[in-house]
């Protein structure tokens, strides 16, 4: 009876959490003349591809999407590559002012991101960062670098220094013991800080929507709302963008489960 009811429970969260995604599907399926006719039906009486079809090749989602793959990319390499230096260094090293940039970092976590906006556009104006992917790629990095050093230092907490200790005695200086032996341990936690950080750059829209003016450096949140005019919103085709938009999140996690499953498990109690 337990695990009938335990079954269950994971069941109904498991429809709970795809259903919205099974909705997204059904309605960029749906034709326009039978989307508000047909009344609520679990899958439509006839299905059409044209609202992926006008997404690719009529509008410029494709460029959006290009732009998010640039922004989210780098952004999630970069941030994963100063991360992983930076949590290494919190774990590994004692230093004057470190609870000073620690605390610091963690400040930097619970302003409202409204907030910032205004003096993050003042900055980046004289600069020629504005309307740009560079700008949005060095606004994104610097607000996921603190979270994912955490992250990163909790990984290399769990490692023993006497491995890179053995590894220095026998003759490896300190970076070649953490390119060596350490960092090859941390891919897990690598994969989980990578994962992370794609997700959160490639689903912004708050920064994308105020720092860019343009559609040459618009990403793909900001362009979802290009199909959505004064009096109308166009579900179809926006529900058609955002299953495209799901592909290189999928794929993305699919490259690196293996790790990230790793990563997400790490520290556990086995019994």
């Amino acid at each position: 009876m337990y695990w009938g009811s335990h079954y269950l429970m994971i069941a109904a969260f498991v429809v709970f959490a795809l259903f919205p995604l099974y909705w997204l599907l059904k309605v960029s399926v749906t034709p326009n003349d039978i989307l508000y006719t047909e009344g609520v039906r679990m899958w439509p009486s006839r299905t059409t591809w044209e609202n992926y079809t006008f997404v690719l090749t009529q509008s410029n989602f494709p460029h959006y999407f290009m732009n998010s793959v640039i922004v989210a990319g780098t952004t999630a390499i970069v941030t994963t590559m100063v991360a992983a230096v930076t949590g290494y260094s919190f774990s590994r090293f004692a230093f004057r002012g470190k609870v000073i940039i620690v605390a610091l970092m963690l400040i930097t976590q619970m302003f409202p991101l409204v907030m910032l906006i205004a003096p993050i556009f003042k900055i980046l104006a004289p600069l020629g960062l504005t309307d740009s992917l560079t700008g949005l790629i060095i606004v994104y990095t610097a607000f996921n670098v603190p979270f994912a050093t955490f992250l990163m230092q909790s990984f290399f907490d769990g490692i023993p220094k006497d491995l890179e200790e053995a590894a220095m005695i026998d003759g490896n200086t300190r970076f070649q013991a953490f390119r060596r032996i350490i960092l090859p341990l941390t891919l897990p936690g690598v994969a989980a800080t990578l994962g992370f950080v794609f997700t959160a750059a490639w689903s912004e829209l708050l920064f994308a929507l105020m720092l860019v003016s343009s559609d040459a450096a618009s990403t793909f949140p900001v362009g979802l709302l290009s199909f959505v005019s004064k009096f109308s919103v166009d579900f179809g085709q926006m529900m058609a963008a955002g299953v495209l938009a799901l592909i290189p999140a999928c794929a993305f996690f699919l490259l690196i489960q293996r790790y990230l499953v790793q990563g997400l498990t790490a520290g556990a109690v086995k019994g």
